[in-house]
């Protein structure tokens, strides 16, 4: 302040000095942004300010607009904020402070919204943090009526000077509770991994915590045994279909192993999209590294801004963390499962030398009784007795084959399920599943792929054109293997084009065997495709 200026303006200053001192005060990012507008109204004197803020996007647009001197009411009748066209964009592209005597009669003005109040001083000031601009000030509408002065340039000036320091700062603290709050939670996440919660409960808290702390609209974990071939395991927000997150661009992210931000998702409703690889050191393997999954987060379009505040490099630790608690757990389960199957092999190796022996012999004995009696019934009913011996053995040797089998492995029978399972969203009912014979000690890899192949194809033609309300999936090993597919549809037309069906066939021919769609009384169709094994 210099012995020269008013009474008036020395009061200003001082004002701005008390303002500034009360910026200090430890306020959060959108607390210190409304004050600022306050500030700057009560500074110049302006009916109307808005403090427009850059959003994180290359085309430098606004993507946050604070303002004074509309009510809520007006802004909902105007409608959209303003995105930074105009002369409000002429800040933007040029960060000098402009003083007009009518915003309307600028070359670049374009004008109002319906339901705007009209507007025509204006006074518009840059706010800087370092060299970077973080948005500008914007005020309209002089209160007493004229245009702005140049000592209210001045001061608002010095105004944004003063925010801009305080706004980094504010930055800075809320970056150093965010990243805080993600080092919390790797911490929680590793002890829940390391203790007895079971590994789907623990996934279901990562992507919580990880929603939570990204403030994003939807967020879920991606895992597979290959990049390619991803499914969900669990997901927090809103309920899309779980084919659509499984998108190239997560597969791109498991394969490269580094944090992918994409502008554009592809899903449904849903804006941004930054993906995170669950990679990390293996253990036991010094200097090797591997992905089990990645962690998604997305944002609606309007939190866009959100998805671009997100450390990436913090968050990549936080998954490498998460990575290396899940390869910990699941070694954990891997043996307290080897401890399982040897407690199967000895109930199989018990079952089988043991029950199904002494059944066999029972089964004999009876047989053997009958040149003892000529009564025709009892004839009958010992014949019965050993028919059910016959069957429960048949049963028992069923239950050792899959006692002999990981429940939660990659195998076709629980692929087969997996299958099913998904398309019950198409068909809005779940198929009824039957499985006979040591399916999942039988059947290559190579050929369980061609069978999950016909069973999509076969399941996919039932929801587009069966109309059906029931539908069976038959799946049993023996000296081939049969897939039949049941439903109680309308049935396939007599001119039919047969281009999912004629895939089928194929299929079945190149591995020698037969592929034959017959119909079903009263309604429906029966597609039995079958293959010879070994």
């Amino acid at each position: 302040m210099t012995s020269g200026q008013s009474g008036e303006d020395q009061e200003r200053w001082r004002l701005l000095l008390d303002a500034v001192a009360t910026m200090a005060a430890g306020l959060s990012l959108d607390e210190l942004l409304t004050r600022i507008v306050d500030i700057a109204g009560d500074l110049a004197g302006a009916r109307y300010v808005a403090l427009g803020v850059l959003g994180s996007s290359r085309e430098r647009r606004l993507g946050l607009f604070v303002t004074k001197g509309i009510s809520e009411e007006e802004a909902a009748r105007i409608g959209e904020t303003p995105r930074g066209r105009g002369v409000l964009g002429l800040l933007i592209d040029h960060p000098e402070p402009v003083r007009l005597h009518d915003i309307t009669a600028h070359p670049q003005s374009y004008g109002f919204p319906a339901n705007h109040p009209p507007m025509h001083s204006f006074l518009g000031v840059p706010v800087m943090t370092g060299e970077k601009v973080f948005g500008n000030l914007y005020l309209s509408e002089k209160i007493g009526g004229g245009d702005f002065t140049a000592a209210d340039e001045e001061i608002l000036i010095a105004l944004a000077a003063a925010a801009g320091v305080a706004i980094e700062n504010a930055r800075l603290h809320e970056e150093a509770a965010r990243r805080e709050r993600w080092l919390d939670a790797r911490a929680e996440i590793t002890a829940v991994l390391m203790g007895d919660t079971d590994r789907a409960t623990a996934l279901q808290l990562v992507v919580d915590r990880a929603r939570d702390i990204a403030e994003a609209d939807l967020a879920w974990i991606l895992m597979g045994p290959e990049p390619d071939f991803l499914d969900v395991e669990v997901l927090a927000g809103s309920r899309p279909d779980p084919a659509d997150l499984c998108t190239p661009e997560a597969s791109r992210a498991v394969r490269s192993g580094v944090p992918l931000v994409v502008e554009t998702s592809g899903i449904e409703g849903l804006g941004p999209a930054v993906l995170v690889p669950l990679t990390g050191a293996v253990p036991d393997a010094p200097g090797e590294e591997d992905s089990v999954g990645v962690l998604a987060l997305a944002w609606r379009p309007a939190n866009a801004e959100r998805a671009h505040e997100v450390d990436l490099a913090v968050a990549r630790e936080f998954a490498e963390q998460v990575a290396l608690a899940i390869r910990l757990a699941r070694n954990r389960e891997d043996r307290e499962r080897l401890a399982v199957y040897a407690d199967r092999d000895r109930i199989g190796r018990d079952l089988h030398d043991i029950v199904i022996q002494r059944l066999f012999a029972i089964g004999l004995r009876l047989q053997g009784g009958l040149k003892w009696t000529k009564d025709q019934r009892l004839h009958e009913r010992i014949d019965e007795a050993v028919d059910e011996i016959d069957q429960t053995i048949r049963d028992i040797r069923r239950t050792i084959f899959e006692l002999a089998a990981s429940p939660q492995s990659g195998d076709l029978q629980t692929r087969v399920t997996k299958l099913a399972d998904r398309a019950a969203s198409a068909l809005k009912f779940r198929p009824t599943l039957a499985f006979e014979g040591p399916i999942r000690l039988s059947v290559t890899p190579q050929l369980g792929q061609e069978v999950l192949a016909v069973l999509g194809e076969t399941l996919s033609n039932t929801a587009r054109h069966a109309h059906a309300s029931e539908v069976s999936i038959e799946l049993s090993a023996g000296q081939e293997l049969v897939l039949r597919v049941r439903d109680n549809g309308v049935g396939v037309p007599v001119d039919a084009v047969e281009s999912g069906l004629a895939n089928i066939r194929r299929r079945a021919a190149a591995l020698g065997g037969t592929c034959t769609v017959t119909g079903v009384e009263p309604s429906g169709t029966s597609v039995e495709w079958c293959v010879p094994l070994g």
